[in-house]
């Protein structure tokens, strides 16, 4: 044991002197997983080109599903129709960004032009400012477009003109005069509506003025489950845990093909060690090296980035299992070839494979779903896992 310990030590000693290997398996991650979970924060400060978001009609009339249809068709949204609870869940999960409610009395909405309340609201997370920002632009230009072609709607108009002047016989609290001055009022728009058309309506500008009043944005807090990532850092760490254990396995595999080219490998045979000591040793150095990656990255990015670590057993166990398949990878790779060269060329081209459908360049959750089934053959996935 004392030999294998011996000839582990060397191994990471030579690695510690080289400081171009030293880059690729530990500075190389590091900055990987930085500058990809920069690129991933910093992608909520723009304007998303499409944002997924839940749908609520509670008025289910025929321009609430008419506003909800022009919506669906936006390439700004992707539109999932549900019920309110529903919506509300989605939002907490984090699976749609935000919902959209249309209330109950949104078809006799009679438009920014009158004043009064949208009947819409949007829920959405604190954290999504710029979405909810957004958001809220994109439906306060729609309900706008809705409100001038309702008002062109000469029939439409005129049924709201009949059902006010009804409201203003039953509402209390009014005099007779201003009963009937409110109902002769309602009676001269009726009677306008009732014999104008709609190439009058639009030449005259009756679609013009007026002002509206906010849309209301409501807070939905979304659940932060200690099983999804919280931040884009969580992604990017396991992906440069990965670049640093296939850095580790390269370089190792290549060690071994110098050592055999430059004599190395025959000294040591001819010692007082057999050839398990000598493979154990430089296994054992291969995994101390990935161990040593791994623990300094998850500790790194917990201290500076918060990402979060939970489930510490568990973790444990996948930390030693990813660095012994690394280790046989290694090993596999060494005898690819009997020369530098091409050990390191076939090698991380088996390596670069695995890293593509893997999900260490490209998570694979933005994978095609061909490409994650097959991704299923690859170790780095289940390591990133």
């Amino acid at each position: 044991m004392r030999s294998i310990l011996t000839l582990a030590l060397k191994d990471l000693l030579l690695l510690w002197r080289d400081k171009f290997g030293l880059f690729w398996v530990a500075v190389f991650p590091l900055v990987f997983a930085i500058f990809f979970g920069a690129i991933f924060s910093g992608s909520d400060d723009d304007s998303p080109s499409s944002i997924k978001i839940a749908v609520v009609d509670q008025d289910s009339t025929e321009w609430s599903d008419k506003f909800v249809s022009e919506l669906d068709s936006s390439e700004s949204f992707e539109v999932v129709r549900t019920g309110f609870d529903d919506a509300e869940q989605l939002v907490r999960k984090g699976r749609v960004t935000g919902y959209v409610l249309l209330e109950k009395g949104f078809d006799s909405y009679a438009g920014p032009f009158f004043g009064g309340k949208p009947p819409i609201k949007i829920g959405i997370d604190p954290s999504h400012r710029a979405e909810a920002g957004y958001l809220q632009g994109i439906l306060t230009k729609m309900l706008f477009t809705s409100s001038q072609e309702r008002m062109m709607d000469s029939d439409r108009m005129t049924q709201i003109m009949e059902s006010a002047q009804t409201n203003v016989d039953t509402a209390s609290g009014l005099t007779v005069n201003e009963r009937n001055s409110l109902k002769k009022l309602l009676g001269s728009v009726k009677e306008f509506y009732s014999e104008a058309d709609s190439g009058l309506l639009r030449r005259d500008g009756i679609s013009s003025g007026g002002g509206m009043k906010e849309i209301e944005v409501e807070s939905v807090k979304r659940e932060r489950s200690k099983n999804i990532p919280q931040s884009p850092y969580d992604i990017s760490f396991p992906q440069a845990i990965l670049w640093g254990l296939i850095g580790c396995a390269a370089t190792f595999a290549i060690s071994i093909v110098v050592e055999r080219t430059t004599g190395t490998l025959l000294r040591l045979r001819l010692a007082p060690i057999s050839r398990v000591h000598i493979l154990a040793g430089k296994g054992l150095a291969c995994f101390i090296a990935c161990i040593g990656v791994m623990v300094i990255l998850l500790l790194f990015g917990k201290i500076v980035f918060g990402v979060n670590l939970s489930h510490i057993p568990q973790l444990v166990i996948a930390i030693v299992s990813s660095a012994l398949c690394f280790v046989g990878i290694m090993m596999f790779m060494s005898v690819l070839g009997k020369t530098e060269r091409s050990v390191a060329g076939s090698g991380w081209s088996i390596l670069m494979v695995m890293s593509m459908i893997g999900g260490a360049m490209v998570p694979v959750m933005f994978m095609p779903r061909w490409m994650k089934t097959l991704s299923t053959i690859s170790p780095v996935r289940w390591a990133i896992y």
